[in-house]
C-alpha cells in the first residue's frame, strides 16, 4: 500500500501567511479585504488513483489518459469527465503515457521496467521488459522513437514499431529524474538526482549543460527547440540551447516545481508543485510569472499537461485525484476574504 505524502499542514500554513499578511497590508494602508483568486476545475475525479503519476491528452483533444501508482490506466472523455475503459496495466506506478495511431493506441511506461501497447480498450497489444525501473518516457510517432530514463543512470531510446533498443547511455550517476525529446531538432535532455542535465542530439554523445542549483524534477523543450526548461526548487531553469547559457526564473512555487508543460506556442508554461506546494499555475514562460493560479490539490502535486490544442488543462497529485480545467469556459474565480477584514466591513457599513 503507497500512502501519499501530504502537503495539506504546509500549504495551509502558507495560506494562512498570505491572509495574515493581507491583513497586515489592508490595515497599513486602509483598504479593503484582500481576495485570493483561485479558478475552480470544471471536473475533479477523485480517489481515482492510488496517487496520480501520469496524464496524457490525445492529439484531438477528446480523452484524457491518467495513471497511478497501482498500475492502472483510465481513459476519460473530455470535457465532462465520463470514465470510457480502465484497466490494470502494470504491476507498479505509471510513469509514462502517450496516445498513438491517430489516438487509437496508447503506450505506457512503468517503474515495474515494462512499456506496453494498448488498444484504447485495454488489450494488451505489445509489451518488453527493460533492464531497470523507468522514472520517465516519452515517445514520437514522426521519428518512430521511445525515450526511458531509468533508475539504473540509463537513458535507453527503443524503435517504436518493435521495442527493439536503438540506444543505451549512462549519463548520470545514480537515477534518472527526466528524459524529454524534440524530434523536429532530433535533440534529447535527461535530468537525475545527481544534479547533472545533459543534452545532445541523436547519434552524439550527451553534453553536460550548467548544474542548476537543485534537482531539475521535470524537463521541457520549448516548441522551437531553441531552449530547455525545468522545473527544481521553488524555481524553473532556462537553457539556451545554442550556448548552454543557464537563467533562473524565480516562480510562486513553496516548494518543488514537480512538472511543466509549454503550451503549443511557447509563451506560457503550466506547472505544479511538491513538497510544501500543491499549486496549479500557468506561467509565463519567458519570466515565470503567474498569469493564471488554479484551483490547488489537497496534497502535494505530481504531474500537469496541457492539451496539444491549448484547450483544457489536466493535473494530479498524491491525494488520488485529477483535476480538468476548460480553459475556453473557466467557471468564475473564488474569491477568500480574511473573516477579520469582512468584519470591519460590515460594522463601518452598520455605522
Amino acid at each position: 500500500m503507497i500512502f501519499p505524502r501530504s502537503c495539506r499542514r504546509s500549504n495551509a500554513s502558507r495560506a494562512m501567511l498570505r491572509l495574515i499578511g493581507g491583513i497586515c497590508f489592508a490595515g497599513v494602508l486602509g483598504a479593503g479585504c484582500v481576495a485570493l483568486p483561485s479558478i475552480p476545475a470544471n471536473v475533479i475525479l477523485r480517489d481515482v488513483h492510488n496517487n496520480g503519476y501520469s496524464l496524457a491528452f490525445d492529439d484531438r483533444s477528446e480523452t484524457l489518459a491518467s495513471g497511478g501508482a497501482e498500475g492502472r490506466i483510465r481513459l476519460w472523455r473530455l470535457p465532462d469527465g465520463q470514465e470510457l475503459f480502465s484497466w490494470k496495466a502494470h504491476t507498479d506506478s505509471l510513469q509514462g503515457l502517450k496516445f498513438l495511431n491517430r489516438d487509437h493506441e496508447l503506450l505506457s511506461a512503468a517503474y515495474d521496467g515494462t512499456l506496453a501497447r494498448w488498444t484504447r480498450d485495454g488489450t494488451l497489444l505489445q509489451r518488453i521488459a527493460t533492464p531497470a525501473p523507468i522514472n520517465s518516457m516519452t515517445a514520437d510517432e514522426t521519428t518512430a522513437l521511445v525515450v526511458t530514463g531509468h533508475r539504473d543512470g540509463h537513458v535507453r531510446l527503443w524503435r517504436l514499431t518493435d521495442f527493439s533498443l536503438v540506444g543505451d547511455m549512462r549519463p548520470h550517476r545514480g537515477a534518472v529524474r527526466a528524459v524529454t525529446y524534440h524530434a523536429d531538432t532530433r535533440q534529447f535532455a535527461s535530468s537525475g538526482v545527481d544534479g547533472r542535465v545533459f543534452s545532445w542530439r541523436l547519434g552524439e554523445a550527451p553534453r553536460p549543460l550548467p548544474p542548476p542549483p537543485t534537482d531539475a524534477r521535470d524537463l521541457a523543450f520549448s516548441p522551437d527547440g531553441a531552449s530547455l526548461m525545468g522545473g527544481g526548487w521553488f524555481n524553473l531553469f532556462h537553457w539556451k540551447l545554442d550556448d548552454g547559457a543557464l537563467r533562473i526564473l524565480r516562480t510562486e512555487h513553496h516548494g518543488i516545481v514537480a512538472s511543466i508543460s509549454f503550451s503549443r506556442d511557447g509563451r506560457t508554461l503550466a506547472s505544479v508543485g511538491n513538497e510544501t506546494d500543491s499549486a496549479v499555475y500557468l506561467l509565463d514562460a519567458r519570466t515565470g510569472a503567474v498569469l493564471k493560479r488554479f484551483q490547488p490539490h489537497e496534497q502535494c502535486g505530481t504531474y500537469v499537461r496541457l492539451s496539444r490544442d491549448g484547450r483544457y488543462l489536466a493535473s494530479t497529485s498524491d491525494d488520488a485525484n485529477v483535476h480538468i480545467w476548460d480553459l475556453l469556459h473557466l467557471l468564475p474565480e473564488r474569491k477568500i476574504y480574511p473573516k477579520e477584514n469582512v468584519f470591519a466591513l460590515n460594522i463601518h457599513a452598520e455605522d
